[in-house]
């Protein structure tokens, strides 16, 4: 590109030159032509009318009177009548340039130069212009090859930048170059660069979010398969089938849900729900995890409560905090419902030494864990709740004491406090 550049330029360059070089060169040459001519006009005049006045007087006219009267290499003859030739200066040889002026006398006057003093001018008028067309040449060139580097290296640039690009290395550059087009250029790469980044980390974070996600229900649909396998009791395993396929639906809703709010969390599809359901469930799907540690896990509250939300979401939620506290926790694990304002609240707590003073409230954000864990679930707990328009709040560290805060619908009449009820 530069190369062609650089010639391009240089093309131009001599075409104008040629154009307008040759015709300044043909206009010059006349006009130095037509100047001596002139010059060789005055002189005879002004030579004519010396003689002529000389004449007058009656004074003498001849070679040596009138040999300071010409200038230069020329030749002047006069020819007064009845008087011999008076020859001026030397007679050149070849072409010359002559004019012939008669004065009041009778007199001739003729004035010669000779034309090499006009070639000689020409010669110094084209060496100019050549000097001329040379340098317009070189800052051509110089012109050419900055102008070339301007635009090839921000070309390199970009090319480099697209390539990173798809090589997987999203990072914008964010680096201009002063030229409108490769500026707008470098715009929209940088601008692909963004989107591709947050693709990219939404892919991730759908990825990890997924596996987190799924991780304890996978582990409980294998337990209830292996019960399956080992009882031949029909009953039992119509029991543990059914469940199974229930947990099957909700891991389905599982996907579904964090593909959902990987393309955009505000999408949600709140409905009115009971929420005594879901609390029961999440009873039944974590109970024998904790038996199997010898802890409980138990409800308490204000029953038949009903809140605005998706219900699978809600349930993701509650499992995340319930898991949690299975993990970080200890002792028994209560679930407990109060109503707030326009707001129903679930607040799950344990028996267990409680959140160190330096997370406080950031153990919702994404990597930050009190142990060895991912610390994804509760800030996948916190954007489903956010994407259903409730919220995630740590209300106390010791004990601590999360609790999901959802819109309500007015309560029913039948809605009335029972006591601890132990699952």
């Amino acid at each position: 590109m530069r190369r062609r550049l650089i010639q391009s330029t240089l093309a131009v360059v001599l075409v104008v030159i040629a154009v307008f070089g040759v015709s300044l060169v043909i206009v010059e040459t006349r006009t130095i032509t037509n100047t001596a001519q002139e010059r060789v006009d005055t002189e005879a005049v002004r030579l004519a009318s010396i003689v002529d006045s000389r004449l007058l007087g009656d004074e003498t006219v001849d070679a040596a009177v009138l040999r300071d009267q010409i200038q230069g290499d020329r030749y002047a003859e006069i020819r007064i009548p009845q008087k011999p030739v008076i020859e001026v200066g030397a007679k050149p040889s070849g072409d010359v340039i002559s004019a012939t002026e008669t004065g009041e006398e009778g007199e001739t006057v003729t004035v010669q130069e000779p034309r090499s003093s006009v070639t000689r001018e020409v010669g110094r008028t084209l060496l100019i212009i050549g000097a001329v067309a040379l340098l317009a040449v070189i800052a051509a060139v110089l012109l050419a090859v900055r102008q070339a580097n301007r635009l090839a290296s921000p070309l390199t640039d970009l090319a480099e930048t697209a390539e990173r690009l798809g090589s997987g290395d999203p990072r914008p550059r964010h680096k201009r170059y002063g030229v409108p087009e490769l500026d707008r250029v470098a715009d929209v790469l940088d601008s692909s660069a963004e989107r591709i980044a947050r693709m990219l980390t939404a892919e991730r974070r759908l990825a990890a979010d997924a596996s987190h996600q799924l991780r304890t229900p996978l582990t409980a649909l294998s337990m209830r398969l292996e019960e399956i396998t080992l009882t031949e009791d029909l009953d039992t395993v119509k029991d543990e089938a059914t469940i199974a396929l229930t947990q099957v639906e909700r891991l389905t809703d599982v996907v579904e849900r964090l593909l959902t709010n990987s393309r955009d969390p505000r999408n949600g599809s709140a409905v009115t729900f009971d929420l005594d359901e879901v609390i029961q469930q999440q009873l039944a799907e974590w109970r024998p995890a904790y038996r199997s540690v010898g802890r409980a896990i138990v409800s308490s509250g204000k029953r038949h409560l009903e809140a605005v939300g998706t219900p699978g979401a809600v349930a993701q939620v509650l499992a995340a905090l319930i898991e949690n506290s299975l993990m970080h926790g200890g002792g028994t694990v209560a679930l407990r419902t109060r109503v707030t304002g326009n707001q129903a609240v679930i607040e799950v707590t344990d028996e267990g030494p409680g959140i160190p003073p330096d997370l406080g409230a950031r153990i919702f954000e994404r990597a930050i864990s009190g142990r060895n864990s991912t610390g994804i679930g509760l800030a996948v707990a916190r954007d489903l709740a956010e994407a259903d328009g409730g919220r995630l709040e740590m209300l106390q560290t010791k004990p601590p004491v999360i609790a999901l805060f959802l819109s309500r619908t007015p309560p029913p009449k039948k809605a009335q406090e029972s006591g601890l009820t132990v699952r």
